[in-house]
């Protein structure tokens, strides 16, 4: 099963571009469908023995030795409390890269790839609250659940450090002349996690939910008149309900009074493949989630160019 997965992996990545996403399925129990990257996933296997991690977070089923390294992994049905913890005897494991860390979710079964236009997704139901989905779609006329594994992870490993304190005086000697910055990332605890860089290193974010949002919000202040004085930048998430941020930084370059807005593509895929894709749609720049440090160190250097520019 792992070779013919890596080759539908491997003929996936040519979706990446086009407002497709490529999706593993797999079940947490025997009914319920959910689903994740492709890009993310590293291999799928039968579950490895597990060893006890004492102290470790109660998501995590234990640790295991893949491929000559040690990483923990998550019982995810557990983590997004639908019910007790995955019996590991018959169960798989997803082994997946997000925020710069290797990690296993153990689940029920894996099912098959599938291949989503990224406007047929839609945002969890309002009432969900501070529920563990991104997003929902249909396969098959079947109901697909895409998990927030950001919000997984933040829990599991606690909130982001505090950025350095140079970092932060760094920065609140630069003057971003009121610009703010949009960020688009459908993860709440993502956004979050922004929303904090941005705010501890003095400058106001405007926050929104996909991409197809952040065009509209775009396009809107555009018709106001030009954005230089009031945008520092954008960073946008790439996968996301209704358009990603590959789509949204490919919009951006087409629309005259958008293509010179500095992007950022903020994104737990990456790799080689990753870094194509940000020139071949003309982002500025891509950052790995999530390093605090790094992502306001972006931010500096964007208001440094400002500032450099403003007194040239």
């Amino acid at each position: 099963m792992a070779t013919g997965l890596l080759e539908s992996i491997d003929r996936s990545t040519q979706l990446a571009g086009h407002n497709r996403l490529a999706l593993l399925l797999f079940h947490l129990g025997p009914r319920q469908i959910f689903g994740i990257n492709v890009f993310k996933v590293q291999e799928v296997i039968r579950t490895p023995h597990l060893s006890s991690m004492p102290g470790a977070h109660t998501y995590i089923a234990g640790v295991a030795e893949i491929r000559g390294r040690v990483i923990p992994v998550i019982d995810l049905q557990r983590a997004i409390g639908i019910g007790s913890a995955i019996p590991s005897g018959h169960a798989h494991v997803i082994v997946a890269e997000f925020n710069r860390s290797v990690q296993g979710f153990l689940v029920s079964s894996v099912d098959r790839i599938v291949h989503i236009d990224v406007a047929q997704l839609q945002p969890p139901p309002s009432n969900s609250g501070e529920g563990y989905l991104t997003a929902i779609t249909r396969y098959n006329d079947e109901l697909v659940e895409i998990i927030d594994v950001e919000k997984v992870l933040s829990e599991v490993a606690g909130g982001s450090p505090e950025l350095a304190q140079d970092t932060v005086d760094t920065a609140r000697m630069l003057d971003a002349g009121g610009r703010k910055v949009l960020v688009v990332d459908d993860s709440r605890v993502a956004r979050n996690q922004i929303e904090r860089v941005l705010r501890q290193i003095g400058v106001e974010p405007i926050l929104v939910n996909d991409g197809a949002e952040a065009l509209r919000q775009l396009q809107s202040m555009a018709a106001q008149g030009p954005l230089d004085d009031r945008l520092l930048m954008v960073i946008s998430d790439v996968e996301m309900p209704n358009m990603d941020g590959y789509t949204l930084t490919t919009e951006i370059r087409r629309d005259p009074r958008l293509k010179d807005l500095y992007v950022m593509l903020h994104t737990s895929l990456s790799g080689i493949f990753n870094n194509a894709m940000v020139q071949k749609v003309g982002a500025d720049r891509f950052i790995a989630k999530f390093s605090s440090g790094e992502l306001a160190g972006g931010v500096i250097e964007r208001l440094e160019a400002v500032q450099g520019h403003a007194l040239a």
